[in-house]
């Protein structure tokens, strides 16, 4: 047994058929293609997995894609304003700019996750920001280039 669900996946609209037990993570890689998610543990400890559903920052191996059946979800290929590839988010180029990164794998999840947190909370102390990443797991950075990179979104206006 197939359901349909339809929902906008960085602004560009989705119809599918799929099974009810479809992980919103697999609807993503998997059916679409969309491959900056990604799927570390499968029991939402890690945080890898992190998209916005309707807004909010969500671990998509917790959450059925019928769930999300017309909501508005934005993946870390989204993030990025306009057209261009050259330009980043504020939390992205955070990231690039205070070594925010390392291997890389939990970095999407991380990204999404700050992005969600600023829009909600634009000027957050350091201890804001790093209990907003507490769901988030990073085994490479120690974290001190991740928090520099949230707070250099912070100083560049990244509520987006």
């Amino acid at each position: 047994m197939t359901r349909t669900v339809k929902l906008a996946i960085n602004g560009v609209p989705y119809e599918r058929s799929i099974e009810p037990r479809l992980l919103l993570v697999h609807l993503l890689r998997d059916v679409l293609g969309l491959t900056g998610t990604h799927v570390g543990c499968e029991t939402s400890l890690c945080g890898a997995c992190t998209v916005t559903v309707n807004g909010a920052a969500v671990k998509s191996c917790t959450m059925f894609a019928v769930q999300a059946d017309g909501a508005v979800v934005g993946t870390i290929e989204g993030l990025a304003p306009g057209d261009s590839d050259s330009e980043l988010h504020p939390v992205q180029e955070g990231f690039w700019e205070r070594h925010g990164l390392q291997c890389g794998f939990c970095t999407p999840g991380m990204i999404m996750t700050a992005a969600a947190y600023l829009k909600e909370n634009p000027s957050p102390s350091e201890r804001d920001i790093r209990h907003s990443l507490d769901g988030n797991f990073c085994r490479c950075t120690g974290y001190v280039g991740i928090v520099d990179g949230v707070r250099y979104a912070v100083e560049k206006g990244g509520a987006r």
